[in-house]
């Protein structure tokens, strides 16, 4: 195959992903999550940030897991180490999260490596898969918590490190 025709074969399979996502995240704020709010048996909540460079709000669906009253992420997966959006939350880490029908203003913060470990074990209890994208990276993946807004005091912003 023709170097020309594998870029195309590439840029269809990106649009295709991003027409996906988008149509994920349209569903699932239609149906409150009814449909799009699991992804194999795991929790998907919507990530709302701002693009860093665009300036643009995005929306990306996560699988997350509930830790006490935070949402906890993986930025990470399909052998992306760190996806755009950790990195729109170092410059903004005041985003916002739907859970279901529920909109909630939160602070995201990188979990530090204690809590990452015993977290790590329930996020891959949950999606298997990130074993498997991390070993493909070739590196850790950030987990990041997302806090209620009011609940943040003392907390660190996203650190990309």
């Amino acid at each position: 195959m023709s170097f020309f025709f594998w870029v195309l074969r590439v840029l269809g399979r990106f649009r295709v992903v991003r027409r996906s996502v988008r149509g994920h995240v349209v569903l699932y704020r239609l149906t409150n999550g009814r449909v799009g709010g699991s992804f194999g048996g795991a929790p998907i909540l919507l990530l709302t940030t701002v693009g860093r460079k665009t300036g643009k709000r995005w929306t990306t669906p996560l699988i997350y897991l509930a830790d006490g009253g935070e949402f906890v992420v993986v930025a990470g997966g399909r052998g992306v180490v760190r996806p755009s959006w950790y990195y729109n939350l170092r410059d903004d880490p005041e985003v916002s999260i739907r859970v279901g029908r529920q909109v909630l203003s939160v602070r995201a913060g990188t979990v530090e490596p204690e809590r990452r470990k015993e977290l790590w074990a329930r996020l891959t209890a949950i999606f298997p898969a990130y074993e498997d994208h991390q070993r493909t990276a070739g590196r850790e993946f950030p987990v990041v918590a997302f806090t209620p807004a009011g609940q943040h005091q003392g907390r660190e912003a996203v650190d990309t490190g």
